[in-house]
């Protein structure tokens, strides 16, 4: 999870449809504005180019009991169906960190070791940090139904696939660091609108020491 910036104003439609009985709060304008605001991204895994996106309310407007959250700009996001369905579990349903507000980086750390993926708050006092960790964590390793298993595996292993990456361009670096080359693909790979960069982010921002020309790609 990494901070996202959200356009302004708030796409038309939504005033237009908070107004009628049935209205959508998925029509043409709110899909593109969203795409693009989460880069094609689920906000919670991070996948990208996703092929099964969904309108996801950061606080549940329960079937339109709230009705200033269904038609909430603010309270909009774009996510995959795999991590709705997991953050729709109650103990979700309040208090998630919300990216476009608070940096999720500045809260929390995010690791890959070998096929763990580990979410830690920086604080443990701090709810929000608590309980979205716990959610991230739950999109990657929650396995209490079939389909939930193969979509953690997916995500677990494009991560890694991603993380690899990573690492293979930061040992190139390293045994070549004037390359102008491979700091411009470190520079694509670090960018918060890549996938899953709050983990490639994290690892190098973890290891300043061994690359320490690479911390302003993370401003």
């Amino acid at each position: 999870m990494v901070r996202i910036t959200k356009s302004c104003p708030a796409p038309e439609s939504l005033r237009l449809e908070a107004q009628k009985k049935h209205g959508s709060y998925s029509k043409p304008d709110v899909v593109a504005r969203l795409k693009e605001d989460f880069h094609d991204k689920c906000y919670i895994c991070e996948m990208k180019g996703l092929q099964d996106p969904q309108i996801e309310h950061l606080l549940p407007h329960e079937n339109g009991r709230y009705a200033d959250r269904k038609f909430d700009w603010e309270n909009l996001f774009w996510a995959c169906g795999h991590c709705n369905r997991v953050k729709n579990r109650g103990k979700y349903k309040e208090g998630i960190l919300n990216c476009c507000q608070r940096d999720p980086e500045e809260a929390m750390t995010f690791y890959l070791k070998k096929e763990d993926i580990e979410v830690r708050p920086r604080k443990t006092d701090d709810r929000e940090a608590v309980l979205t960790s716990e959610l991230i964590e739950d999109v990657f390793n929650l396995k209490n139904t079939g389909m939930r298993v193969a979509g953690s595996a997916v995500r677990v292993r494009l991560l890694q696939e991603e993380m690899n990456v990573l690492y293979t361009k930061l040992e190139a670096y390293r045994r070549n660091p004037e390359s102008k080359l491979l700091l411009k693909m470190l520079r694509v790979l670090l960018r918060r609108d890549s996938a899953f960069a709050g983990f490639k982010r994290c690892y190098v921002r973890e290891h300043a020491e061994q690359y320490p020309a690479l911390q302003e790609y993370l401003e």
